[in-house]
């Protein structure tokens, strides 16, 4: 991914899902890309932002409210998929839920 996330003003809530990877890379990605478009269409979904490679990724998913944040941890899928990153894909991961309050930057090109 190379564009930010299209966020609203703050707050806003942010899941940050950091994982060290195994070896596997068989399915890996279109999963991840089926996860992006699933998350996509969920209630509250605002944004995600993702970067990686075969050993560490990084993807953080932005949620209009703590109850859309749960509401994609327990999508039926989206468990399926958990299910599977535990057993093939992962050798560890952290979920770090947040709430944004401040969003600001810089852009040298604007």
């Amino acid at each position: 991914m190379s564009e930010y996330a299209a966020t609203p003003n703050p707050p806003y809530y942010a899941a940050i899902f950091s994982a060290v990877r195994t070896d596997v890379v068989e399915g890996y990605d279109a999963c991840t890309q089926r996860m992006l478009e699933l998350a996509a269409s969920q209630p509250g979904f605002l944004g995600v932002e993702a970067t990686g490679d075969q050993q560490f990724s990084i993807g953080v998913s932005y949620w209009s409210s703590p109850e859309a944040v749960l509401a994609w941890k327990q999508q039926v899928e989206h468990l399926e998929v958990q299910r599977m990153g535990k057993v093939k894909w992962y050798k560890s991961y952290r979920v770090r839920i947040c709430k944004v309050e401040r969003d600001y930057g810089f852009d040298k090109g604007a």
